[in-house]
Formats: structure tokens, sequence, C-alpha cells
């Protein structure tokens, strides 16, 4: 059975299973509201939104937090969630960074990470992504997914609304 809390990492990042007492750290990086301006839920940066979020991830147990080794500080969090029509697949997703942290080379390093510990167990990794979100939409296609569907419902977010995108990387020696 996979643990979908793992402690991963790597020379620029420590990818760790979130713990309660994460949840002051974290929100201080969640409080910007830059971070969340193309997000389905653009209120996240607020206390009480952000509770639920941080309440559900933990609940989740597959949620971590990012932690830049250079400086110990958390800079974001990521979630594993099994897919739900099919066991050969996970869905990587809920992810935030810091906007310090945009457009280097920490997206790629983390969810390198977590790929490469997914592909032990399944043979494909799924993305939901907005169709609004281009930012996640890029992040997700400089690491190789591939779009799969153009109407999903984002379920995760409590919405059957079809304004989700689903990208998928398989499993070297799958396809």
């Amino acid at each position: 059975m996979i643990n979908l809390q793992p402690r991963l990492e790597n020379d620029l990042v420590l990818v760790r299973p979130l713990r309660v007492e994460d949840f002051e750290k974290l929100f201080q990086v969640a409080s910007d509201p830059a971070i969340w301006e193309l997000h389905q839920n653009p209120d996240r940066h607020e206390l009480s939104v952000f509770k639920q979020f941080f309440k559900e991830a933990i609940a989740s147990k597959g949620a971590f937090v990012i932690v830049d080794k250079l400086t110990n500080t958390i800079i974001g969090s990521s979630r594993y969630r099994l897919a739900e029509h099919s066991e050969e697949a996970v869905e990587i997703g809920w992810t935030f960074l810091s906007r310090d942290y945009w457009g280097g080379r920490y997206n790629k390093s983390f969810k390198t990470l977590l790929i490469d510990y997914a592909f032990r167990y399944f043979d494909y990794v799924l993305f939901h992504v907005d169709q609004n979100n281009f930012r996640s939409q890029k992040a997700v296609q400089k690491l190789g997914g591939t779009l799969i569907d153009k109407n999903g419902p984002l379920r995760h977010l409590h919405t059957a609304t079809k304004t989700g995108l689903t990208f998928v990387l398989i499993k070297e020696g799958i396809a």
C-alpha cells in the first residue's frame, strides 16, 4: 500500500507531511492574495477560508509542506489524492508556493519528487487545473503534462462547474 505522505527531499527542498503545528507558517505564505488571483477560490488568503482548506488538507492524509532547505522555511504546500475512477492513477494538486519562489526551479524540484515517488506505485499522475489558471497550466506543461480533458468538473473544490482541465503524465514504458 502506498504511503500518501512520504518524506522526500533533494538538494533544494524537503517535502514532508503536513502537521497541525504548521498552520501559522503555512498561512503566512497563503495570506498573499496574489497567489490565489487565478484560482477557483480567490478568497483562500482569508483566514476563515484558509482554516477550512487546512482542515481538509490534514484530513486528507496526503498533504505536504514544502520547505526551502537553504533557509529551512515553509514555502508552500501540495497534496496527493487517489484518483476517483482508476487504481492506476494518483492526483497531485492543491499546490501553492510563495511568490518569492515563482518562476524558478522550486516548482519543478518538489513536483519531480512527488511524481517520481508516485510512479513507483501508479502508471498515471493527474493534475486538475481551472481553465482560467494559466500559471498552473503552464507549470504542468513544463513538467510534461498532456491535456486529456477540457471540460472536467473540479469536484475537489466542491463544484460541478465544468471549468477544469485534466493533464496527465504517463509512466515511462506504459504508453
